[in-house]
């Protein structure tokens, strides 16, 4: 099943609460993300990126996840 956007923002502030989050996309399926947080300071953009997909718990894996693709862009503030 689809997810829709208010469910992948619900999953990244759960782990991100701090976070600036906007996700677009009206399919479900193909959607765009982008989190800005403070924590992310000192990571590279594969630690930051590793850490939001961590947050989405698996609904991203085999052919069976939920949210087929996520363009995500990340960066701490400022």
């Amino acid at each position: 099943m689809p997810m829709q956007a208010s469910e992948i923002e619900e999953l990244i502030r759960a782990a991100f609460p701090d976070a600036e989050i906007t996700v677009e996309g009206n399919d479900g399926v193909h959607m765009a993300a982008m989190v800005v947080d403070p924590s992310f300071k000192g990571m590279n953009r594969v630690q930051q990126q590793r850490a939001v997909y961590a947050a989405l718990k698996g609904k991203m894996d085999g052919s069976n996840g939920e949210l087929h693709a996520l363009a995500l862009t990340t960066r701490a503030p400022g």
